[in-house]
């Protein structure tokens, strides 16, 4: 017998995804329209069916694969609240996701492994880890369906400073609040090592170096060798570049 919450957990996906219709207990229409958003969605890898150990492969699921099997998305109320999406978008997204990540997780192996596949000149591992932990939410070692939309949510309708905040939590590695020259030149070396050697103009060994001394010249204000989110938020608003860049995405969704 189904609990109450596995009777609500099943309701709110059948709503998310559409694929019940609650006035008759019939199946949704279904649609083959491939839109923008779930052509974005390609982005990120899921857990594939074969990554899960058979009953007669093993007797014993640890907690961590039960969650993968079993996982379903909070009610759609819930992330319409969270979210900039509007309900129709929320299904949109969900039915995409759930196409893509049967399981409804995403880990970081996979996501690395699709990831290289836009940059196979160079190596976009280490980047990769640290763009999936800033989408891991929960530091659980996978991205769910709302780590997702609300990270989503926020690259794409949130404020300006909601998506510096975002930027700025992404080049934290270590989460202590502010930016060292240590994580700067990680993320720097990150993004060139993901560009590869054939670039042109080529890449020298110090371009990184000299970025990251760009960057502290401009943005650490009181010279004591870390970033703080106040710096960060007020030189880039008062930069016209990174502003426009930050415009980029608005119409995307």
């Amino acid at each position: 017998m189904k609990s109450r919450s596995q009777e609500q957990s099943l309701s709110d996906s059948r709503e998310l995804d559409r694929s019940h219709d609650p006035l008759t207990g019939n199946p949704g229409p279904k649609t083959n329209k491939k839109t923008l958003k779930q052509r974005f969605l390609k982005l990120l890898p899921c857990y594939h069916s074969s990554s899960r150990p058979s009953l007669s492969q093993s007797n014993v699921v640890d907690e961590g694969e039960l969650f993968t099997m079993c996982y379903r998305p909070e009610g759609l109320d819930r992330l319409v609240q969270q979210t900039n999406f509007s309900r129709k978008e929320l299904q949109i997204l969900y039915r995409g996701f759930k196409n893509e990540c049967p399981n409804g997780v995403v880990n970081e192996e996979t996501f690395k492994s699709i990831y290289s596949q836009f940059f196979p000149q160079g190596d976009s591992s280490t980047y990769a880890h640290f763009l999936f932990e800033a989408f891991d939410t929960q530091n659980n070692g996978a991205v769910s369906f709302e780590d997702f939309v609300v990270s989503l949510s926020i690259i794409l309708r949130g404020s300006t400073a909601d998506k510096l905040g975002w930027a700025f939590n992404l080049y934290d590695i270590n989460k202590d609040g502010c930016i060292s020259r240590e994580e700067m030149t990680d993320i720097m070396n990150s993004i060139y090592d993901m560009m590869g050697k054939y670039t042109y103009p080529s890449i020298k060994d110090s371009d990184a170096r000299e970025q990251v001394d760009n960057f502290f010249q401009k943005m650490d204000k009181n010279k004591d060798g870390v970033v703080t989110i106040d710096e960060f938020l007020e030189t880039c608003q008062k930069d016209e570049n990174i502003m426009q860049s930050m415009m980029m995405f608005d119409n995307v969704i």
